[in-house]
């Protein structure tokens, strides 16, 4: 990138610091000006990306002078951000919803209230916050939003769990809520159990005492991996080739049919996850790892009367969902404090983005979900 680009690209990251596009910018020219004067955040390090294109291609990461704190607002220091699969999925031009470009990456992250503008009343110099609704621009070491913008969250858990708390631990608090009304001593079956959401919903169920039934891909170490899952609550774990039988529901043994089903990875996997389902029961896709598309007997539909669904997280934030899920995401992050809720993450500082990245994208093997220390 050419001095004089670069120049101009961060002079418009800087004046769009509050939403991640250039309109505020466009709208007022005297932006920069008015910015010298008054309380301003400290310069700040940030992941950015021009256009829409392959991560590891159109990410830089790069210096942003200080912006301006209005009276409203808040200038928070990162402390945790993590690479999600939808993070990845903007910058690439594929999710329905992304920033306008040249943006910030990241949607999600926790950091510490660094300074305030002199009409913010509810939050504190060191509190803890969360961005609340979601939104982009968290990938960088200052972030400044209005304080309606923020939700203060407890001081007293990991950082890693607060800033992971909204994309994945509260969609599976919503599936398991939103579609059929389960009891105790009901049963769930899914596949992908072995994501964040996935081991979510073993230990959300099994604290609403609903038993689990968890399907994971064949591979290396399956062994290990469902006795970690049965440490977190799973009543029972196969891999996809233990059920390749032609009744499946032989294997409950005394459990339930289960009445729902989670498909976050498509193909036969989903598959899978419709046979175990009872008479009347509802498969919630809410990702398409495989991308392959979910098929589904004639007969499925007719003689089980089964119901397919999808959830989708910014959807149901929309709104104002946003203050509804406040309540929720201080319920979870209560049950990580209590030791009731946790799930595998490796921190990576902020200074090697690009290995954290490499590693998200797959490039360097199979690793957890990878959270970004500020």
């Amino acid at each position: 990138m050419g001095s004089v680009r670069l120049v101009a690209l961060k002079g418009r990251l800087a004046a769009s610091f509050f939403n991640g596009s250039l309109r505020g910018f466009q709208r007022n020219p005297t932006l920069s000006i008015r910015c010298l004067s008054s309380n301003m955040s400290p310069p700040s390090k940030a992941v950015v990306y021009e256009q829409q294109g392959p991560p590891d291609q159109v990410i830089r990461v790069i210096d942003l002078p200080p912006v301006e704190i209005r009276e409203s607002d808040v200038c928070v220091k990162m402390l945790a951000a993590p690479i999600n699969p939808s993070d990845i999925n903007r910058i690439e031009g594929v999710y329905p919803v992304r920033p306008p470009v040249p943006a910030i990456g990241g949607y999600e992250g926790v950091g510490e209230v660094q300074s305030l503008g002199s009409a913010v009343r509810g939050l504190s110099p060191g509190d803890w916050v969360i961005p609340s609704p979601l939104s982009s621009g968290t990938w960088q070491t200052y972030v400044v939003k209005e304080e309606s913008a923020w939700h203060k969250v407890s001081t007293d858990i990991p950082a890693e769990y607060a800033a992971t708390v909204t994309v994945n631990p509260l969609t599976a608090l919503r599936m398991l809520e939103d579609f059929n009304k389960l009891n105790s001593g009901d049963a769930i079956v899914q596949n992908g159990a072995t994501s964040i959401v996935g081991q979510c919903i073993i230990q959300l169920a099994r604290i609403q005492g609903i038993h689990s039934i968890n399907i994971i891909r064949d591979r290396v170490g399956s062994e290990e991996v469902k006795e970690r899952l049965k440490k977190l609550g799973a009543d029972e774990v196969y891999t996809e080739s233990q059920l390749e039988i032609k009744n499946v529901k032989s294997l409950l043994g005394g459990l339930p049919e289960p009445a729902l089903g989670f498909n976050c990875v498509g193909g036969n996997s989903a598959t899978l996850v419709l046979k175990f389902l009872r008479q009347g029961g509802t498969m919630v896709t809410y990702g398409g790892m495989a991308k392959k598309p979910v098929t589904v007997s004639t007969s499925s539909f007719i003689f089980k009367d089964l119901s397919l669904r999808g959830f989708w997280l910014q959807k149901w934030m929309s709104s104002e969902r946003a203050k509804d899920s406040r309540p929720m995401i201080d319920y979870l992050l209560d049950l990580v404090r209590r030791g009731e809720l946790k799930y595998e993450m490796e921190l990576v500082p902020f200074e090697d983005f690009h290995v954290a990245l490499d590693k998200a994208l797959g490039k360097l093997g199979s690793h957890p979900k990878q959270v970004l220390t500020f």
